[in-house]
């Protein structure tokens, strides 16, 4: 991911914020998570949001052609109001990340996702935007890129999404390769616990059972996933029921406005361990 601007990447689409006390530049925002390592590749955030989002907005996340796409895999857009502890999913491309139907190419063809928030995101100037990918080829990986942003303009408290999936770290499932079945894990992804998430803390509810550190009465906001039609190459938004099962779709629904992608023409080969950034900034000295 490079827009939003992941923490301490020093290459991002906009300038980013002055580096916290101690932190130094990550260079390698495009690798993967160390098995043993920790989430979000830092638990310390930006001192200033990288982007301030309305609840309800179109936004546009990028990412650059210039490493391996693994023939694609189950990836998430995800928000946590507890410092990353907790993730809600806002947004889900399951399957395919990075193409637009089945491959077993490294080049990637998707090179951003546009995609509506959900209106009841509570307003917040240090949320944590995560985008996380179980790739489909090669090496067992779990790759997660977390931004600092702002969320303004909404009159909820909390937020009722599924829980993002973790896998393929130390203590998490193993997702084997697909090895063309691109069902594979998806389980995990249908029957993911449904996850509350306000600045006031946040619940998780399994079955009939609920976790909580406070009192809500939200609604659940619909998930999106998106639709992927092979033939045309065109992405779509596609509410699916809330509930912590639900059916992943495998052809493209009606086309929605606020849903595109970018399709990458070029035919060069690409190598590296994940998808990285999309303009370079000058390294700081």
């Amino acid at each position: 991911m490079t827009d939003p601007c992941p923490r301490f990447s020093a290459s991002c689409v906009t300038e980013p914020p002055a580096l916290p006390a101690g932190a130094s530049w990550d260079y390698n925002i495009k690798n993967p998570i160390p098995e043993d390592g920790i989430l979000c590749k830092s638990n310390t955030p930006w001192p200033s949001p990288v982007a301030t989002w309305t609840a309800g907005q179109s936004i546009t996340v990028q990412f650059l052609n210039n490493d391996a796409a693994h023939g694609g895999g189950h990836a998430q857009f995800s928000v946590s109001y507890d410092g990353g502890t907790t993730f809600a999913v806002v947004y889900e491309v399951l399957r395919y990340m990075f193409f637009t139907g089945p491959s077993d190419s490294n080049t990637p063809q998707v090179l951003s996702y546009s995609f509506t928030l959900p209106a009841e995101l509570p307003n917040s100037d240090s949320v944590v935007f995560a985008w996380s990918w179980v790739n489909a080829i090669g090496n067992r990986e779990f790759y997660m890129n977390c931004a600092d942003v702002a969320i303004t303009g909404s009159s909820s408290s909390s937020y009722t999404g599924k829980q993002m999936v973790i896998a393929d770290h130390d203590g998490y499932p193993t997702i084997p390769e697909f090895n063309g079945n691109y069902d594979t894990g998806i389980s995990y992804y249908e029957d993911a616990a449904m996850v509350t998430v306000s600045p006031r803390g946040s619940s998780t509810s399994s079955g009939n059972s609920t976790t909580s550190v406070y009192e809500t009465t939200s609604s659940v906001s619909p998930i999106v996933h998106a639709a992927q039609d092979s033939s045309s190459g065109v992405q779509e938004e596609t509410p699916v029921s809330s509930a912590p099962a639900v059916s992943e779709p495998t052809t493209a629904a009606e086309s929605s406005p606020e849903a595109t992608i970018e399709v990458n023409t070029a035919s060069e080969p690409t190598t590296g361990s994940g998808l990285s950034l999309v303009k370079c900034i000058p390294r700081p000295y």
